[in-house]
């Protein structure tokens, strides 16, 4: 509305666009619905020539062999935190509420090993060390991903190990140990899983069948056999699922307490425009059609109100992101479990003694800043308080320059969380639905 107001030619794409065209209104010069690899040049072309339609769309999905590497150096790449590579596009499952197999299939298309290791070679060059590999389900295609991490492994062990990764992957990932010993030999160091719920019904009535797997082990025993093989975890958590009752919230509660996961992400379940969730809730009329942002979300659940699932899952939100829940968590993974940091990289150091001390001496330094601006940053005393004592913990049990920083920058990722859940909490902010 601003960009119009200002008189700005305005382009919109992406995955709300895609979903939900008619959101944007007039708001909009030209929108793209879907992937954009053929469509954006097709557009400038128009555009030049001054004939541009006002909707495009691609008839088929993108080639990712044929998919240029980014320009990074068109950004300002030092006010970055980390860096983003692409290495597939789609999921082969089919849960009910995700608009990855709508938006992008349920074929993964993968790019080649060559591809992807020139992307992160132009992120190094701009002096990224960290990046997150930012695919919906980056072990879609098991077989497929293979080469792509041998390519991975020997580039981290040509140039010393630069870069350290994130992603996310399914539960489905614990299944395969050799998998997780490739992704922590390319240094992937963390990973974002979907969870959903503890509640095997509801994962049933979402279709999410590839965490309903008992023959594999429970959910927990799973997450923490990834946990044991190097690998930190964050994960999403949904409330408000049609078998979920007021009960549903000490579960997850409960649930996260004992997954050892710091970062849990909870949101309320949402009804997405063109996902078989919204066409089934939509056949039983139990949409809500008015934007009401007070309540979160415009499902009407099944088995309590919607101002209990609002006012459940803010306290949800509280539970699991106080400083006492979210570090006892932290510690028990970190100190009673003595999670392994970045192995593959710890091996690589012990035949390179000399890069090994100079990488130590400079994540020594990065760490000292980091806490000096961050800590110096939060004005709530009792907070910082606990921060300074568990940072203060882990340095005393694993004298380890990699885990301090990667523990301060789980500390930032508290402070956000809990600011963002308490600022809901109270009415101080607009309910959002997924921290």
């Amino acid at each position: 509305m601003e960009l119009k107001r200002r008189g700005a030619f305005v382009v919109v794409g992406g995955a709300w666009v895609t979903v939900s065209e008619e959101y944007f209104g007039e708001l909009a010069d030209v929108i793209f619905v879907g992937e954009a690899e053929s469509t954006w040049p097709e557009f400038l072309l128009d555009w030049q020539e001054r004939r541009h339609r006002r909707r495009y769309e691609q008839s088929a999905p993108t080639d990712m062999t044929t998919v240029p590497a980014p320009r990074f150096e068109l950004l300002k790449m030092q006010h970055y935190a980390f860096g983003s590579v692409q290495v597939s596009r789609g999921c082969p499952h089919q849960c009910e509420f995700c608009d990855i197999i709508v938006t992008f299939g349920r074929r993964p298309r993968l790019k080649t090993p060559d591809q992807l290791v020139a992307e992160v070679d132009a992120l190094r060059a701009h002096g990224m060390p960290m990046s997150f590999i930012v695919d919906d389900n980056f072990i879609g295609n098991k077989k497929a991903i293979r080469p792509v991490l041998h390519a991975l492994i020997a580039y981290q062990q040509r140039h010393g190990y630069p870069m350290s990764f994130f992603t996310e992957a399914l539960l489905e990932l614990a299944e395969d140990p050799e998998l997780m010993r490739l992704m922590v030999e390319a240094n992937i160091n963390s990973v974002f899983v979907g969870i959903e719920s503890p509640n095997e019904r509801s994962l049933r009535e979402t279709k999410k069948f590839q965490n309903v797997r008992p023959a594999d082990g429970t959910i927990l025993e799973r997450l923490h056999r990834i946990q044991q093989a190097g690998i930190e975890l964050m994960c999403g958590m949904i409330v408000g699922f049609d078998n979920d009752d007021a009960h549903v919230f000490e579960e997850h509660r409960r649930f996260v307490e004992q997954s050892r996961i710091p970062s849990a992400m909870v949101g309320l379940l949402t009804a997405i425009p063109k996902m078989p969730l919204h066409a089934r809730l939509e056949r039983e009329r139990r949409l809500d059609p008015d934007d009401r942002p007070a309540l979160g979300t415009n499902v009407v659940p099944l088995q309590m109100t919607r101002e209990q699932l609002r006012d459940g899952y803010l306290q949800l939100l509280l539970d699991v992101t106080s400083p006492r829940a979210y570090f006892d968590r932290l510690d028990e993974l970190y100190i009673d479990h003595r999670l392994p940091i970045a192995t593959g990289m710890a091996r690589y150091w012990r035949s390179h003694p000399l890069a090994a001390v100079w990488v130590q001496m400079r994540t020594l330094l990065i760490s000292l800043v980091v806490c000096w601006r961050l800590l110096g940053g939060i004005a709530d005393r009792a907070l910082r308080r606990e921060y300074r004592a568990r940072l203060w913990g882990i340095v005393r049990a694993r004298r380890s320059p990699t885990l301090t920083l990667n523990y301060l920058i789980r500390i930032a990722m508290h402070y956000h969380q809990h600011t963002v859940a308490t600022n809901q909490a109270a009415g101080e902010t607009q309910l959002f639905n997924s921290i």
